[in-house]
């Protein structure tokens, strides 16, 4: 018979006392992965001597192995490869201890060691500089988990996508760069998916200029969506706002939120917007309000409202845009407020 009982087996007091030696939180491995503490081989000293040679100071290297405690049960040999594969991207040791103090657990990832080198050679041949390299392999290490056909498959089709949709030979390899860097995740998706979701786009009559423009909008993300999904979007959007079919097409390009927020997410934002007294007419004239939240617009509005800015009687562009946008135009509605409307300096005209 199998057990999950844990409790039955014996903690390794070797490691343990390893651990202990290297000022490492023990409770707090018992606490979130004890398994570790349950293997009959660990090879704690080891690992923390490679990473001492790599210039992890004491704490770093009990900070490492408190959050990543599984990378004691790697081997030295592992460990070393690993190094010199994240060694091929880093500028330098200091740079690579850095990243392993900040994501552990990428580093240790060392299952898919081969085909997370034949990705790492197949990116700088594609022409993606080291620095965007070392952040896939940190923030999105999944994708190197995939065999290098895989994502030369896909980069494969969106390179034939971007050709038959109009786009130039001349500019192919600076949009691909560009949208991988900018969600390396389309790899994740199958060539088929990508297929799909465009071919979505056309049957809904965007011309293959619109297609394009949508894509390097979405940064990719229209990968990570069904035709059935931003069917019911689109469906919703054209009900709420009474519209014809061209009328929905020219808001989802001024405002591609239209196709790849879900039913529910559009429906809260436009009630929280209909609650603040903004009209559907107003939502219209400026659809990319809606990629906001709706606490964001009630913090913006009460802003603006403090300005003596009534967002309901105009439009909503003063709403728009990131945090730095709306800060930005925010300072200049302010500074326009506070500014004298009489100037003493100005010389006095008057009625000969």
């Amino acid at each position: 018979t199998y057990t999950t009982d844990t409790k039955s087996r014996q903690e390794n007091k070797q490691t343990i006392e390893s651990l202990y030696k290297l000022s490492v939180d023990v409770k707090k491995i018992r606490r979130l992965k004890e398994w570790v503490l349950l293997r009959d081989v660990a090879y704690v000293k080891e690992i923390a001597g490679i990473l001492k040679e790599m210039g992890a100071d004491e704490t770093s290297v009990a900070s490492i192995l408190e959050r990543c405690p599984e990378a004691v049960l790697h081997t030295p040999a592992e460990v070393n490869s690993q190094r010199a594969l994240w060694q091929l991207v880093c500028q330098n040791e200091k740079q690579l201890i850095q990243l392993i103090e900040q994501f552990p657990e990428s580093f240790f990832t060392t299952k898919y060691h081969e085909n997370q080198k034949a990705n790492i050679l197949f990116f700088q041949e594609l022409g993606l500089k080291n620095n965007i390299i070392t952040r896939f392999l940190t923030s999105a290490p999944n994708i190197f988990h995939n065999p290098v056909e895989k994502n030369k498959s896909v980069i494969e089709t969106l390179q034939n996508n971007y050709l038959s949709l109009g786009g130039s030979d001349a500019n192919m390899k600076i949009w691909i760069l560009k949208l991988l860097s900018q969600n390396p995740f389309i790899l994740l998706h199958t060539s088929a998916t990508i297929q799909e979701n465009l071919e979505f786009l056309q049957k809904n009559d965007f011309t293959d200029k619109e297609v394009l423009q949508l894509l390097s909008k979405l940064k990719g993300f229209i990968f990570q969506l069904t035709p059935a999904t931003m069917e019911k979007s689109m469906l919703f959007s054209k009900t709420v706002f009474q519209c014809s079919d061209q009328e929905l097409r020219e808001l989802v390009l001024k405002c591609p939120a239209l196709l790849y927020y879900s039913v529910p997410v559009l429906e809260e934002r436009f009630e929280g917007l209909l609650r603040e007294g903004i009209s559907v007419a107003q939502i219209r004239e400026t659809p990319m309000v809606l990629e906001l939240t709706t606490q964001i617009v009630q913090y913006r509005m009460k802003k603006l409202s403090a300005l003596g800015y009534d967002v309901k009687s105009g439009n909503l562009e003063s709403l728009n845009g990131t945090k730095k946008d709306f800060e930005a135009s925010y300072g200049k509605m302010q500074s326009k407020k506070e500014r004298p409307i009489f100037n003493p300096v100005a010389p006095i005209h008057t009625e000969d």
